[in-house]
């Protein structure tokens, strides 16, 4: 996984600060090499195998395009004539098809060549749009034209049942998501936390959080910003100094350290005994700590998706992947990876060369997609990151 091609086009791709926005803000390598690091101490803390989970770790995020969500929603808009797009589907698709490590007969690739346990710890949802425990859901791990990969990862699984692995995966992710993306928003200088201790402005904050992430209510996010406002270690007032560093870098290690702890705890009441690994047990994580990062989540998205030209600049990040998917499919094979040539001129029809079009653009890092859609319009680059 670390070898591949498809990790370090990572480093060129949207976390929440663009990588281009600063000379050191986190992409989506750099996190999904924390996810590793906390999902695989948690996995050994639980008595998963590590080994298992840092690879379900690494590879959570493969199939994210450029422009972080913001791509992954004009993407979606893009591949409605061929199914969609979810980053978590995409993701499959580069584990099984598309990263080049073996071939099959025709000369094609048939991917990493990972194990059944690998692929089924790195599905965070194992089965496709609308087959899932709730139909309406919007989030899956398979495209139709994957459904024999993920029957052939998921055999003899219980249906709709994730492995421990990927349970755990999942909660490191939320946990790296919520407290680095956070620490970025206040080095950037989008976020002053001193700014929840206005009672009406915290309301709102939580409200809105709350619409966003509906796994808890307004009036936990609240709670939670209360009650992580009282710990000794959060921070309000300016990092700038070596000292206010320090401090911050303290708060994440806090946060961090506090939300996998109580995975643990509460993991282990339940199950107080032996290794837990596959289906002999569940990850359990209690509802005030899932308000607590949802919270912190929720404080970035309200002041970094949510900030003062972020929406100017998202819609025409969107427009770059819409144009570039038209430009892409109207000059394939020749605009396409060599790679993908092959399986645009083998593909049935047009929404299976639809598809590796959307292959194409979900692979290019925020840098290349703006560089591939200037070359194709024949014009200068126009940075939009």
């Amino acid at each position: 996984m670390l070898h591949s091609s498809a990790l370090r086009r990572l480093a060129g791709k949207t976390q929440v600060v663009g990588p281009l926005d600063d000379d050191f803000p986190r992409t989506r390598l750099t996190h999904s090499l924390e996810t590793a690091q906390v999902g695989r101490e948690l996995g050994a803390q639980l008595g998963a195998d590590p080994d298992l989970v840092d690879a379900a770790c690494l590879a959570h995020d493969l199939g994210h395009p450029p422009f972080g969500h913001n791509g992954e929603q004009a993407l979606a808009v893009a591949a409605r004539a061929c199914g969609g797009f979810e980053g978590n589907a995409q993701s499959l698709r580069e584990l099984t098809r598309l990263e080049v490590k073996i071939v099959d007969d025709d000369g094609r690739s048939a991917g990493l060549n990972l194990t059944r346990a690998s692929l089924d710890a790195a599905t965070k949802y194992p089965w496709a749009r609308g087959r899932g425990p709730d139909p309406g859901a919007v989030k899956y791990g398979a495209y139709d034209d994957d459904l024999a990969v993920l029957a052939w990862l998921r055999e003899g699984a219980p249906p709709g049942r994730r492995c421990i692995e990927a349970q755990i995966m999942d909660w490191a992710d939320d946990v790296a998501y919520s407290v680095h993306d956070l620490e970025d928003g206040v080095v950037a200088g989008h976020i002053e936390l001193a700014a929840l201790d206005d009672a009406t402005h915290r309301d709102e904050l939580a409200a809105a959080t709350a619409r966003r992430f509906p796994e808890s209510t307004a009036a936990a996010v609240a709670a939670a910003l209360d009650t992580l406002r009282a710990q000794p270690w959060w921070i309000r007032s300016e990092i700038t100094s070596a000292r206010g560093q320090a401090a911050l870098r303290q708060m994440t290690s806090e946060l961090i350290a506090r939300f996998s702890r109580a995975a643990v705890r509460a993991t282990r009441e339940r199950h107080p005994a032996g290794p837990l690994r596959r289906y002999g047990a569940d990850l359990v994580v209690d509802p005030a700590t899932i308000a607590e990062c949802a919270a912190l989540k929720g404080v970035t998205a309200w002041y970094v998706m949510e900030r003062p030209g972020a929406r100017a600049r998202q819609v025409r990040q969107r427009e770059v992947i819409g144009e570039l998917v038209e430009l892409l499919l109207r000059d394939a094979p020749r605009s396409l990876d060599p790679s993908l040539r092959v399986i645009f001129q083998a593909a049935p029809d047009d929404a299976a060369r639809l598809r590796v079009v959307i292959d194409q653009v979900a692979r290019l890092t925020d840098a290349s997609a703006e560089r591939r859609h200037a070359a194709l319009r024949g014009r200068p680059v126009r940075r939009v990151l």
